[in-house]
């Protein structure tokens, strides 16, 4: 029998701790609870976890500086941010830092549910997709992509990338050429294809676009292909 995925929730909220915990467990998750930062990343950095909850505002030490820990670690551990901050500046901060995702309080516990599984299924649709490939980089022209150390560099600058920034130009390397549409991107990079989401998928091909083209407001790298989505075009020529 497969074990339970190991869920850490750092969250000084108890009320909001408690909810989470009856519910995700009722899901088929070992859920465990921290109400302090320091003792959250004391947890993060002596035990192995398959996803991490993160409130920001936290006693001992902050969210996002716990979040900026967490990766530089050796083993990536896939982050959700659940914070009283819902301002597009915090949210932008926390994605840079290295968060997967950001759901701002108050949020339904079922949306909280069903991202967790999302993003559970989407690392382990990379994973696969990794083993299958012998753990293969990909090279398409000027652009260099590492999927183990994920990291990924263009004319032998490094591109820093957001681990979703990273998980969607991987999905497009791994495609040159091939058309994906908004839903599709969602379905495969961010694990649910909810409408509604969709400027998600804009935002963040923008911000790869503004650290990969050479002028992106005339991209040449991640295409728009107008009334169907996205294609992959190799830097310095290609599919």
């Amino acid at each position: 029998m497969d074990q339970p995925r190991r869920i850490l929730l750092i969250e000084d909220d108890p009320d909001i701790a408690q909810m989470l915990g009856v519910h995700l467990r009722e899901e088929g998750y070992a859920l465990e609870h921290c109400a302090r930062g320091d003792e959250g990343l004391r947890r993060l950095e002596h035990e192995a976890w398959d996803a991490l909850l993160l409130d920001v505002m936290l006693p001992g030490i902050d969210g996002l500086e716990i979040c900026r820990r967490v990766r530089a670690m050796p083993r990536y551990t896939p982050i959700i941010i659940i914070s009283a901050r819902s301002g597009e500046a915090h949210r932008v901060v926390g994605l840079e830092l290295g968060a997967d995702d950001y759901l701002s309080k108050p949020f339904s516990v079922l949306e909280l549910a069903a991202r967790v599984k999302a993003l559970l299924r989407r690392v382990d649709a990379l994973r696969q997709r990794g083993d299958e490939q012998g753990g293969a980089s990909l090279r398409h022209g000027a652009l260099f992509v590492d999927p183990i150390a994920r990291t990924a560099t263009l004319a032998g600058r490094p591109l820093e990338l957001t681990p979703r920034e990273f998980d969607l130009l991987y999905f497009f390397a791994s495609h040159p050429g091939k058309v994906f549409s908004r839903m599709a991107l969602l379905d495969a990079v961010w694990g649910y294809n909810h409408e509604g989401y969709e400027h998600t998928v804009n935002t963040h091909i923008n911000r790869l676009r503004s650290k990969m083209e050479a002028d992106s407001a005339q991209p040449g790298c991640i295409v728009t292909v107008w009334g169907h989505g996205y294609k992959f075009v190799a830097p310095g020529g290609g599919a």
